[in-house]
């Protein structure tokens, strides 16, 4: 499904959501809480990976009809843009790795309307509405700040080994280790100023995550489960309390997928 086509897609069903609050069990109707999944992560340590990895499985537990959940990656900002029924265009004024001051001053020039400020704010109100409505994972964007009072939320933080996200930017992009280890430094970089100028706090404050998951040493089935499970928590719905609940996680593995964005 082309970017474009998985945008349409989400707003359809966002749209079928909001225009059907009701839709499924009473008791799932009537729930206060619902549920919703932030992700933030260095790059290339597998936050598309991951979330692609969940769909399935937060749609058969966490579902219902009318209520499929929704990956929002590298189309957050367009379908927050969309959602305000503002322009897509306005997205290249609105990179998450920084909001320049070259980037503002060039918006108040040409009048651009709303200002980069109104546009950060509305995003920012995007997601916390559609946090709100729940069934979303969001990746990216300090979510995970924006949303921390509301109960619902499973925040979590993917990392990797420099070394081991080089190798995967060098796959996905066929770039040479150089260029690789430029782009992830200064995204990174970028990212963590983003966090502090706006939230003044630090993204790799693993005070502010449920879960911090080492992609080099966990894979993508495994950290799904262990999403799930810290899911099931944070909505009571665990049926096993008991201390060795994480035992049968480690099942066999050749059915998942590898890390690769």
């Amino acid at each position: 499904m082309s970017a474009h086509a998985y945008l349409e897609h989400g707003l359809t069903i966002l749209k079928t959501r909001l225009e059907n609050p009701m839709t499924g069990s009473p008791a799932a109707a009537s729930q206060a809480v619902r549920p919703f999944i932030t992700l933030s992560r260095e790059v290339c340590a597998g936050a598309t990976t991951l979330g692609r990895s969940l769909l399935p499985r937060l749609n058969m537990e966490f579902g219902e009809d009318g209520q499929e959940w929704i990956l929002l990656d590298k189309d957050l900002l367009s379908f927050a843009l969309a959602r305000q029924d503002l322009p897509e265009q306005l997205a290249r004024y609105l990179p998450e790795d920084k909001i320049s001051e070259i980037n503002a001053a060039i918006g108040e020039i040409v009048g651009l309307h709303p200002s980069i400020w109104e546009l950060e704010h509305k995003v920012a109100q995007t997601i916390v509405q559609l946090a709100h409505v729940g069934r979303f994972i969001f990746a990216g964007r300090a979510a995970h700040l924006l949303t921390q009072k509301l109960p619902g939320g499973f925040h979590v933080r993917l990392v990797a080994s420099k070394e081991a996200r080089i190798r995967r930017l060098m796959g996905l992009q066929g770039c040479d280790s150089d260029a690789a280890e430029v782009h992830i430094d200064r995204t990174d970089n970028a990212r963590r100023k983003f966090v502090k100028s706006h939230f003044s706090r630090e993204i790799d404050d693993p005070h502010t995550y449920d879960l911090v998951i080492n992609t080099d040493r966990i894979s993508p089935g495994t950290a799904a489960t262990l999403v799930l499970e810290g899911l099931r928590h944070r909505m009571g719905n665990v049926q096993n309390s008991s201390p060795g609940w994480a035992l049968g996680m480690w099942a066999a593995e050749s059915d998942h997928p590898v890390w690769t964005t």
